[in-house]
């Protein structure tokens, strides 16, 4: 497991340990803020093979699926702009979701991020599974994915000081090269 991505677990785990495995609670009302992080939108160049990621071998929801044209009203052919956008969810349609945008037309230049996993500037996703060998299985069969690391369990330290905690951890980067971790608290 390569140093920056032991720091990124080490920190998310430290983050996760105050919570039950797999499934997150609510913020006690006193301790609310006044801000939530709806959504991360991912600029993808093919919405149905990323589909096939989040959707397909993650198990993700989709909760919203729209070619957006513009000017509003235009036919496909009169249009200067085409975007479709895909909204998909977990286990909560407010918070935490995923958006994946496509431009049709005109076509985005490609940027090619492979390689560039847990480096300055990059995004990490970081997904909390109960079933992660499966989800791993079905993602690295997804065309242009790539593995960063193999599940593996690893011990670290709890947060509050009490017992270990173990975590399988699997790192890949999906189709369009976003950097994606699987945990799996055991």
């Amino acid at each position: 497991m390569s140093v920056q991505h032991l720091a990124t677990a080490l920190l998310c785990l430290a983050l996760s340990a105050l919570r039950p495995p797999a499934h997150a609670e609510p913020v006690d009302p006193e301790q609310r803020t006044p801000i939530d992080l709806r959504r991360t939108t991912l600029v993808v160049a093919d919405i149905d093979r990323s589909l096939a990621f989040y959707r397909d071998a993650l198990g993700m929801v989709v909760t919203y699926d729209r070619t957006i044209i513009t000017p509003r009203g235009a036919s496909r052919d009169e249009a200067e702009f085409i975007r479709r956008l895909v909204l998909l969810r977990a286990n909560d349609d407010y918070i935490g979701m995923i958006g994946l945008l496509q431009y049709i037309k005109p076509e985005n230049p490609r940027v090619d991020l492979k390689g560039a996993a847990f480096r300055e500037g990059t995004t990490v996703l970081v997904f909390n599974t109960d079933e992660l060998l499966q989800s791993f299985a079905r993602a690295r069969e997804v065309p242009g994915v790539t593995v960063l690391d193999e599940p593996e369990r690893v011990t670290y330290p709890s947060y509050a000081g009490e017992k270990a905690l173990t975590v399988l951890i699997g790192a890949m980067q999906d189709p369009d090269g976003f950097t994606v971790e699987l945990n799996q608290l055991q």
